[in-house]
């Protein structure tokens, strides 16, 4: 296992998913210093989110098609390069132009993850190096709030982007030395740029529909139902078809769900522990902030205990289900434990329970990242790791929008936060039960797993099989040949 190459992925992934939330500490010192309204500067976050949901999984497709370096090496430089004008922007518009260049980068990084992890060594040994990364996820967005507000207070807001730098050239350096140079980059064709444009539109129709919820109250999530003749439409056209027919595996669409739920959970949880702890605890802002990086300690505890069981178990995929319901289960156990919200709780009754949740998310995230890749098709790894990102993507947009229609239909008391925190043991629960439902061996009439380091059973339908030309169609199976150059006649 090539543990420098795993690091690399683990810190592309804390990277991109850090910038989804660092920056929202930063917003009242960007509106003070840019001279800008507080609704216009909201787009210095919905500017970075917006391309990487749209992105995502045309960006999957793309790559099942380009070589693994050049594409890693392109989409960190220009991550790097855009954080750098990100912290120069003199003006609002150039800010918000360099964040969306970030969110395109991102897009395309979340999407070529789990194709470096299958990269870095033998399927066997998937299980520590996927939660070695995926660890890194939840990390970086529930500590993005703390770590925001410590380098704004010390450095001023545009370190929050150049701290990218020399983690961007860090990766670059580890992508060149251990990654085979592979097949040279190619232009996206007119199907991938047609199929961005219309989930660029139901994605900021999403967005915009959770975001302002969350801060505005929950009427603002009709707006959501604007993006829904985008997605029908997305659905009919041939570029779409790949997801389609991966996702018709419950192997494949099981997992995925799971981490939906899982992040929803988590923002859910993250959104509302620090209204609790200052508006009903009366603690102030620094005291419950510690409070609450009892989550990201959990997270981090837990991500390499879930890597050993899960090739503890066997390193194939019961072995990983195993892992992943391991975690679920204690995920349950700490939001359950959390939802009485006492009055006369000390923070650090919040925090313990906050620990268990974070433990338990920890121990899941690389067991369920690794059922996603291994059930994937061979060449269909891109698509794959492109839809669980867009499902951790919407996760964590989803939870703070679930959180404030449950606060506000009690008036913002202490009852609604609690049925916040009851929503969010359901979703936990929910979570069991997609991973219970895509697990391997049962009767499966999708595209199906790959097999791997266990042994898993290989199903793979004609669409599945088909490697995409770029605009959805496959191309025309041939027989396999013999050394001789004769058609193969066996099955």
């Amino acid at each position: 296992m090539r543990w420098w190459l795993v690091g690399a992925a683990a810190l592309v992934v804390f990277m991109a998913t850090l910038d989804t939330s660092v920056v929202a500490v930063a917003l009242p010192a960007l509106e003070r210093d840019l001279g800008v309204p507080t609704a216009a500067v909201e787009w210095v976050v919905l500017g970075y989110l917006l391309p990487l949901v749209a992105l995502t999984l045309p960006a999957g497709r793309w790559l099942d098609r380009v070589g693994r370096r050049p594409a890693l090496v392109a989409a960190v430089g220009g991550f790097t390069v855009a954080s750098v004008a990100a912290g120069a922007a003199p003006a609002l518009p150039v800010l918000v132009a360099a964040r969306a260049a970030q969110g395109v980068f991102a897009g395309v990084l979340f999407a070529l993850v789990p194709m470096v992890v299958l990269a870095a060594g033998p399927p066997e040994r998937a299980g520590r190096a996927s939660a070695a990364v995926m660890t890194f996820g939840p990390l970086g967005a529930v500590s993005g709030p703390v770590l925001g507000g410590w380098i704004v207070q010390e450095w001023g807001w545009p370190w929050i982007f150049y701290v990218n730098v020399p983690a961007g050239l860090g990766v670059i350096a580890v992508a060149l030395r251990d990654l085979p140079a592979g097949e040279r980059l190619r232009p996206p064709d007119r199907g991938l740029l047609g199929e961005t444009v219309l989930l660029g539109a139901a994605t900021g129709a999403l967005l915009t529909g959770f975001s302002l919820a969350a801060g505005r109250g929950i009427g603002w999530l009709a707006l959501t139902g604007v993006g829904v003749p985008f997605v029908l439409v997305w659905r009919r056209t041939a570029a779409a078809r790949p997801v389609r027919t991966l996702l018709a595996s419950r192997q494949v669409a099981g997992p995925v769900t799971a981490v939906l739920l899982a992040a929803a959970t988590l923002s859910l949880v993250e959104f509302l522990a620090p209204y609790y702890l200052q508006r009903v605890l009366g603690v102030a802002a620094g005291e419950a902030g510690t409070a609450v990086l009892a989550l990201p300690v959990g997270i981090v505890l837990g991500g390499p205990v879930g890597g050993v069981l899960a090739d503890r178990w066997g390193g194939g995929a019961a072995g990983r289900v195993r892992a992943a319901l391991c975690g679920c289960v204690l995920a349950v156990l700490g939001t359950a434990l959390a939802a009485p919200l006492g009055t006369g709780w000390a923070p650090g009754e919040l925090s313990w329970r906050l620990a268990v949740l974070g433990l338990g998310v920890g121990i899941s995230s690389g067991p369920v990242f690794t059922l996603v890749i291994t059930a994937a098709p061979a060449g269909a790894q891109g698509t794959a790791g492109a839809a669980q990102s867009l499902a951790r993507q919407l996760g964590f947009a989803v939870g703070p929008a679930l959180a404030t229609a449950a606060w506000s239909l009690s008036g913002h008391r202490v009852a609604g936060m609690r049925a916040g925190f009851a929503v969010a043991a359901l979703l936990a629960v929910l979570t069991v039960g997609a991973v219970l439902w895509g697990r391997p061996g049962r009767a499966d009439g999708g595209a199906g797993g790959a097999a791997d380091g266990g042994g898993q059973r290989r199903v793979l339908t004609r669409s599945a099989k088909a490697r995409s030309a770029g605009d959805g169609s496959p191309r025309r199976q041939t027989r396999p040949r013999t050394e001789s150059g004769r058609p193969s006649t066996g099955t």
